[in-house]
């Protein structure tokens, strides 16, 4: 296919991808959910599992197999105006007195879910589907660990933001136990698709490179996107187009290195000076980009999963399970970590619900993986039906417990510790 053909294939895609994707957000809201979670649902509709199983010839000629590069590069460019945005909320809503104890829930849900994962796919090793021939057993085995362990922090965002829990404990809490939960997974993706090529390469660049970014960014970066903003007489599109260099610079730079753009994005937006201008930029750049190319990077995701698999019943116990280790290990492990810290029940079990998401993040994860060749067509079905059921249950969750608290009338009398850590903490 040539550009000049595939120009007006990839129009007719955005205008399906658009349409369903609003109409599949539309129907989730009614059930409380955010947008994030009926983008996801869309995404997996136009795929192979629907779309592609009911009208196959349709399918192919909306979604040629030459688009998917496309939309694969328009989706990064939603991500990474995503990611940004998401800096720049944590930033502001990162409360002090909470490093210990963010640290303390983040390391737990890391490193339950992680070894829960790495040992349940060893158990079923000869018995399931999953495995790519040529790669060991226990670089797959890792590679499910670290999926489980990543939180969908750009979803636990929105979801806080949406409902006005910014201010709140387990809101500040769960964003900052979520920021370095992600930071950690990234990290030890970069090590298991080292480890996967058989090259020490990769890991020492991501290392490297990542504390080379992370130096320039503070030396450099912050004064530059501080001018950027603050600078008397430079315009709206000039500040905007400084700040998208910036952003893209950041994105390609950690892609290279092999952290992936997401992470620089991420980075980006946690160095924005605060204030009503650097807000203002951030939103002229997540309005478009999230409406229109986020939609696109879950129905790239969509067309590499195939639910058919499901049919060997080997896979769907696998994927069952698969949903149970990661709900226990995230949930359980923030829980019991958060508790352990001295948090009160009900902060501790927001908390573990926030965690419990993985959506888009781990989507990211699976291509990644599937694009490395270490992650089998089975595998990646069964880890998107972990983040989509992950994903959906955290609203209901929270608004179940919502309902428990408001109907536990009121709350008895604070223990003196509980007084003073609230204290300290406002």
């Amino acid at each position: 296919m040539t550009p000049v053909e595939l120009a007006p294939a990839f129009f007719l895609a955005v205008v399906v991808i658009l349409l369903v994707c609003r109409l599949v957000v539309l129907a989730a809201g009614r059930f409380g959910q955010p947008p994030v979670v009926g983008e996801m649902i869309a995404g997996v509709l136009l795929g192979p599992s629907l779309f592609g199983l009911l009208a196959p010839g349709l399918s192919a000629r909306v979604f040629p197999p030459e688009l998917k590069p496309v939309l694969y590069v328009a989706g990064q460019i939603g991500l990474v105006a995503l990611m940004f945005a998401a800096g720049f909320e944590f930033r502001g809503h990162a409360g002090r007195g909470l490093a210990g104890t963010a640290v303390t829930v983040s390391l737990a849900g890391v490193a339950v879910p992680l070894v829960s994962g790495v040992a349940l796919t060893v158990l079923v090793h000869g018995h399931v589907g999953i495995f790519v021939r040529g790669v060991p057993v226990w670089v797959t085995a890792a590679f499910v660990g670290v999926a489980l362990a990543i939180t969908a922090f750009p979803m636990l965002a929105r979801i806080i933001t949406e409902r006005g829990l910014s201010g709140s404990r387990f809101g500040s809490l769960s964003l900052a136990a979520g920021a370095t939960d992600d930071a950690v997974a990234w990290m030890m993706l970069a090590g298991v698709l080292s480890v996967a090529s058989g090259r020490p390469g990769p890991a020492v660049t991501a290392i490297g490179g990542s504390l080379l970014f992370v130096a320039v960014l503070l030396l450099l970066g912050r004064r530059l996107l501080a001018w950027v903003v603050q600078r008397p007489g430079l315009g709206d599109e000039t500040r905007l187009l400084f700040t998208v260099a910036v952003l893209f610079c950041a994105a390609w730079f950690t892609d290279v290195i092999q952290l992936y753009a997401v992470f620089g994005a991420f980075c980006v937006g946690m160095a924005m000076p605060r204030g009503e201008p650097s807000e203002r930029l951030v939103r002229t750049t997540q309005s478009l980009t999230q409406v229109v190319f986020v939609p696109m990077f879950f129905t790239y995701s969509g067309l590499n999963t195939r639910f058919d698999v499901f049919s060997d019943p080997s896979v769907l116990a696998f994927g069952g399970a698969a949903v149970v280790v990661a709900v226990a290990g995230k949930f359980g492990g923030c829980w019991a970590a958060a508790r352990l810290r001295g948090e009160p029940g009900p902060v501790a079990l927001r908390v573990g619900a926030l965690m419990n998401a993985r959506g888009l993040m781990q989507l990211i994860a699976l291509n990644i993986g599937l694009s490395a060749g270490i992650v089998s067509d089975q595998l990646f079905a069964a880890l998107v039906l972990v983040a989509l059921v992950t994903t959906v249950m955290t609203v209901p969750v929270l608004n179940r417990l919502d309902r428990r608290d408001a109907g536990a009338g009121p709350e008895p009398t604070p223990h003196p510790e509980d007084e003073r850590k609230a204290q300290a903490w406002s």
